[in-house]
């Protein structure tokens, strides 16, 4: 009975290895974690919802042409109509490749946080890898010379330079 009790007391202390011996995760570092697991899980829902609706988009823009809304219209509507139409119109002629790449960079940068949430400095390579793949994909398949395409590459890349730039200040506390 005493060598069951002793097994238990050991057990214990295996148990609260977490104060002594093994460094504690920084705070920013375990925000930043937490809330690119949260974009990781967005970007999944995204990418799946933009493969399964980008063909009813694109039934829908090329139903309304050029001319914009029942052709009645300036110079400018068209202009933005038509990049529209290009822009849909290529995603989804390369929707296939675009999903394969929104789930890619969703996982590695699910597994370069887990990494960095273990403290190991491979994780951060890993993590901008997944950041800039999208951008990389969204310039190669879809391009960014219109002015809505152009616009929401910006936004998507001004998101990922403030994570990149937040888990850089945090690096400090990574360590291997």
């Amino acid at each position: 009975m005493t060598d069951f009790n002793q097994n238990v007391d050991q057990a214990k202390d295996m148990l609260n290895l977490e104060e002594k011996d093994m460094q504690k995760l920084p705070q920013m570092l375990n925000v930043l974690t937490i809330l690119t697991y949260i974009g990781c899980a967005i970007g999944v829902i995204g990418s799946l919802y933009s493969y399964f609706t980008i063909s009813a988009s694109y039934k829908l823009i090329e139903a309304m042409g050029t001319d914009g809304v029942g052709g009645a219209g300036s110079d400018a509507v068209k202009s933005i109509m038509s990049q529209s139409l290009e822009m849909v119109k290529n995603q989804y002629n390369n929707r296939l490749v675009i999903l394969i790449f929104g789930l890619a960079s969703a996982a590695l940068c699910f597994y370069g946080a887990m990494q960095m949430r273990n403290l190991k400095k491979q994780g951060y390579l890993i993590y901008v890898v997944g950041e800039l793949l999208p951008m990389i994909s969204f310039a190669a398949f879809i391009g960014f010379g219109s002015m809505l395409s152009g616009a929401s590459m910006i936004f998507g890349l001004l998101i990922a330079i403030v994570f990149i730039a937040l888990y850089t200040t945090q690096r400090k506390n990574l360590v291997n």
